[in-house]
């Protein structure tokens, strides 16, 4: 299977947003960008201290995500990004108009469970808390999917694909 769409794996920390991405990206034959590598350092510094990070500190990321994304339309890609509030969402569509969320969701426990087993990740689990604050979920009027987190890597790439398979296909 393949697409054009650029798709915005989304998500809290912990929902496997760097493990579903490449598999979905292999999955739909399109390149894989890790949205942690278009956060500035301070960024990266504000998270590992365990400070959220403000929305001022959001939008030069969310705006290269942005750039890379609407580089890659007509084309595809899969990108991950937190993209936790609608705000957030809108400024990533604003750079590239055509993207679709696939927002990975799951229970609490099931999430603060697999972080805490995590290595090198610079989140810590402190941050759960303030994620799960902070998301607002797809709205209607937004191009995207929801899926279930529970279960292996192999199952949540497959659930993905499933629900991409009923988007429309974006205008090129």
């Amino acid at each position: 299977m393949s697409t054009p769409h650029v798709v915005v794996v989304m998500g809290v920390a912990g929902t496997g947003k760097t493990t579903i991405g490449p598999l979905l990206a292999a999955r739909l034959g399109v390149p894989y960008a890790e949205g942690d590598d278009f956060h500035p350092q301070a960024n990266i510094a504000k998270m590992s201290a365990g400070t959220p990070l403000t929305d001022d500190d959001r939008w030069p990321w969310l705006d290269a995500i942005g750039r890379w994304a609407h580089e890659r339309h007509g084309l595809g890609g899969v990108v991950s990004s937190s993209a936790l509030k609608r705000s957030y969402r809108d400024r990533l569509r604003a750079e590239a108009p055509g993207v679709v969320f696939v927002h990975l969701t799951g229970d609490r426990a099931l999430i603060e469970d697999r972080m805490s087993h995590r290595q090198g990740h610079f989140m810590p689990t402190a941050l759960l808390d303030s994620q799960f604050a902070t998301l607002q979920p797809l709205e209607a009027d937004e191009a995207g999917v929801s899926v279930d987190v529970s279960g292996d890597p192999g199952e949540i790439t497959e659930r993905a694909v499933t629900a991409l398979q009923g988007l429309a296909q974006p205008s090129l």
